[in-house]
């Protein structure tokens, strides 16, 4: 069975840095584009950065220039560095992923972690 599991929120101040770190465990072949999203109560999650297979990445504009999305393939880990934080990026934060392949061929498609709660405040 093939899971999500992110990891690395936490309280920090405005101005600071944390760094998210998303993995998928079990018999994994591939992944495909994997993307950060984030929720806080009573809005709609939101995307915040994606990776391709390939490498490619793409923000949205609230977090351009202050988060990097980066990916080690090797260890089925993507990685969301958040610098010089701000009291609105609050929220839970979800990887996705929208393709999966274990290595018994099964597909597993707009995958989801559970989330990990990052809080920015003074």
């Amino acid at each position: 069975q093939v899971q999500l599991v992110e990891s690395g929120g936490g309280l920090v101040q405005p101005g600071g840095s944390l760094r998210l770190s998303c993995t998928a465990s079990g018999s994994i072949l591939s992944i495909n584009t994997v993307g950060w999203y984030r929720q806080t109560p009573g809005k709609q999650r939101e995307l915040v950065a994606t990776v391709t297979s390939e490498g490619s990445t793409d923000y949205a504009d609230s977090v351009k220039g202050r988060f990097t999305i980066a990916r080690d393939n090797a260890k089925n880990t993507v990685y969301l560095q958040m610098n010089s934080l701000k009291f609105e990026d609050t929220a839970v934060y979800y990887c996705n992923a929208d393709e999966i392949i274990d290595t018994a061929g099964l597909g597993y498609y707009n995958y989801w972690g559970q989330g990990t709660r990052v809080t920015v405040s003074s």
